[in-house]
């Protein structure tokens, strides 16, 4: 997709975060966009912004994504304000918790993986046909994670919901070429966005029962040491823009992206053999390179010997079990 102006774009978690970014820099490209987002004060800090954007055709609706007659009601919405169904359909609602896999509950995997990944699929089975039967062709894209290349105890429902993004979106990539319609994946790393406070603020009631220690003081750590220093939302989206121009499947929006994925297959063929297991080992047991730090750098956007938080994160339970947990190693509990 190369042309974007006067045509439509429908966006989820598009109040905020790397949503925003690409809300705005597909308004300038000359887009109508259709932000869809669950936080209300999200939304309406988003409609704030865009107040003042004489030009810009911008309609909000408030939807959560795991909830499937909301996406109904939203395409047909969508369809009635605008007349058509999007040419450029990007979902970019997302949620994580930080806590032990060991810890997690049946609602931490539900939370996580119904909006991650059930989301996805709840947006798919209802744009999808719409999309095809309107005849324009079109992209869909989902942002997916870094995370889905590797196995992250810490995150482990995060990780396991991007990586079943990744092959899903590539299933339909396969799939919709006989369409006219276009499918990518965008694999960012660290963003500076507030994906963490969802734990507190958009969980749902009946979802609320979690392994995970967490509070705001937590919430503020993990931002503070991680999320402060990911890519700007803004810079993303134009880097995520130029990937849908490019037409590549994986838009991965840093120069050393492909060494990145080299890493990873290296890692996964190693896993296969004894000889490899061990040679795996005495890896994680050597420095860094140079060329591996810049890559760390660039992906994570600080070096972790620059961290000096006021307090550890042992002493803010970031990442940890609750206190309560007895099976769980002492060590990944709160105190």
């Amino acid at each position: 997709m190369k042309d974007f102006a006067g045509k439509l774009a429908f966006i989820t978690g598009g109040a905020s975060g790397a949503g925003f970014g690409q809300a705005q820099i597909f308004s300038e490209a000359g887009m109508k966009v259709v932000i869809a987002d669950f936080r209300q004060d999200h939304i309406d800090n988003a409609a704030a912004y865009f107040k003042d954007k004489k030009d810009a055709q911008v309609h909000f609706i408030n939807l959560n994504v795991m909830d499937r007659d909301g996406w109904a009601a939203a395409a047909d919405e969508t369809e009635r304000v605008f007349g058509t169904t999007p040419d450029l359909f990007i979902q970019t609602a997302g949620v994580n918790a930080f806590g032990p896999v060991e810890a997690s509950t049946f609602e931490d995997f539900d939370w996580v993986v119904g909006v991650n990944f059930g989301g996805v699929v709840n947006g798919l089975v209802t744009f999808v046909p719409r999309m095809i039967k309107a005849g324009k062709g079109g992209h869909i894209s989902a942002t997916v994670s870094l995370g889905a290349f590797g196995a992250m105890p810490g995150v482990a429902p995060y990780t396991a919901s991007k990586a079943a993004t990744l092959n899903i979106m590539e299933c339909y990539f396969s799939a919709l070429k006989p369409y006219g319609i276009e499918v990518s994946a965008l694999i960012p790393a660290n963003i500076r966005s507030n994906i963490n406070d969802a734990m507190l603020k958009s969980r749902p009631e009946n979802l609320k029962n979690s392994g995970y220690n967490y509070s705001e003081e937590a919430q503020n750590f993990m931002f503070d040491n991680m999320q402060a220093y990911g890519l700007e939302p803004r810079e993303l989206a134009e880097r995520y823009k130029k990937g849908i121009e490019s037409g590549v499947f994986l838009i991965i929006p840093y120069q050393s992206g492909a060494k990145v994925f080299e890493k990873q297959l290296k890692r996964y063929a190693l896993l296969t053999t004894v000889e490899g297991m061990k040679e795996l080992e005495n890896m994680y047991k050597i420095p860094p390179t140079e060329e591996e730090r810049k890559m760390t750098l660039e992906l994570e956007g600080y070096e972790r010997s620059e961290l000096k938080p006021a307090k550890s994160r042992e002493e803010v339970g970031a990442g940890l079990a609750k206190k309560d947990l007895d099976w769980v190693d002492a060590n990944k509990r709160a105190k």
